[in-house]
């Protein structure tokens, strides 16, 4: 037993480090190495994670997933409302869900104009999506500057229903998890958030 309590210590340590690099990597990068498209070296997963409502499996799949990941983070979602700080990587396999949030494929890039789509784990990162409403805001920091967006709907869909991902002609973005957020197995619905930006800074 007090091992497996020395383990966890060691678990959480790491987590917390290599999220604090992973931030400060990001917040340090220039933006002309993206427009350049330079390599970014390897950034650890998240920043400080609240593990307070997750899953425990989620929990272990996160602290098994940490020392997989390479590469730097396309951007930081920030949701000053639910105190969450996550960064964004492209795609949504496992790998990147289980320590991440993703950007889905077909979508906008963060900083581009268009719709970013962006999915996460709702028994992880986006169970506090449940507090979120119309009129709450988001931001989602680029090397380019940071876009701030107000929610301007909720939704819940079908798994087929992708209609909240169409490309759109202003600013937009739309995050993505499994609903209900407490249900037990494989959620039959998903919960959507369109959000249009607001201003840029």
């Amino acid at each position: 037993m007090e091992s497996l309590c020395w383990r966890f210590i060691a678990w959480r340590i790491e987590g917390i480090l290599r999220s604090r690099a992973a931030v400060k990597a990001f917040d340090t990068f220039d933006s002309t190495a993206i427009a350049a498209g330079a390599d970014v070296g390897e950034g650890p997963a998240s920043p400080e994670v609240d593990f307070t409502l997750w899953d425990d499996h989620r929990v272990q799949a996160y602290r098994q997933s940490l020392p997989e990941q390479a590469g730097a983070p396309l951007a930081v979602l920030r949701i000053p409302k639910i105190r969450l700080e996550v960064p964004v990587f492209d795609g949504t396999d496992e790998l990147t869900l289980n320590h991440a949030v993703g950007r889905i494929a077909g979508t906008a890039r963060p900083g581009e104009r268009g719709n970013v789509g962006i999915a996460g784990h709702r028994d992880g990162f986006f169970r506090g999506l449940k507090d979120i409403g119309v009129g709450d805001t988001i931001e989602l920091k680029t090397p380019k500057g940071i876009d701030v967006y107000t929610v301007e709907q909720v939704n819940i869909v079908s798994p087929t229903d992708v209609a909240a991902l169409r490309p759109r002609s202003v600013p937009s973005l739309t995050l993505v998890t499994c609903y209900p957020f407490y249900f037990i197995g494989g959620a039959p619905k998903r919960y959507t958030q369109r959000r249009e930006a607001k201003r840029g800074v």
